[in-house]
């Protein structure tokens, strides 16, 4: 869509992957070359703080997930002086995924794929995604 990304990993190899995807990849915790309009947050306390320093005035910081702590500490000076705005959401609704999916097709847009694996397995879908080894989505097969 013509937006600049940038994208982290602790894992090299997974920067690498990012970077052919076409983001930007950089370190964990590494300074942006710039402030930015949109955070998606994933990952909760241990990079919240850093979330928020990237986060340009006005920017908006979408929160989906706390892989790493649910409470983080939370500098509100900087929430108010920036004008930050701070969205959870877990999912959207039927309309919004229709609109996604028609995005999807018209776009040509893919989902990254790391693994499909059948239900009659569906603990190796789990014990892989808590391996943490993970690039993509991890597909269980209700068909197989």
């Amino acid at each position: 869509m013509g937006k600049r990304v940038y994208a982290t990993s602790r894992d090299a190899a997974k920067r690498e992957r990012i970077a052919e995807l076409g983001a930007t990849a950089v370190e964990p915790g590494a300074r942006l070359p710039e402030r930015v309009d949109v955070v998606i947050e994933t990952v909760g306390a241990a990079t919240f703080d850093h979330s928020l320093k990237s986060a340009a005035p006005m920017a908006r910081i979408v929160v989906s997930g706390a892989t790493a702590g649910h409470e983080p500490k939370v500098n509100l000076r900087r929430v108010f002086a920036m004008q930050l705005e701070i969205l959870g959401t877990s999912m959207g609704t039927p309309d919004e995924l229709t609109a996604l999916l028609a995005f999807c097709a018209e776009r040509g847009v893919r989902p990254v794929v790391d693994s499909v694996v059948p239900f009659s397995r569906v603990e190796e879908a789990f014990t892989r995604l808590h391996s943490g080894d993970v690039f993509g989505k991890v597909v269980v097969d209700h068909t197989a």
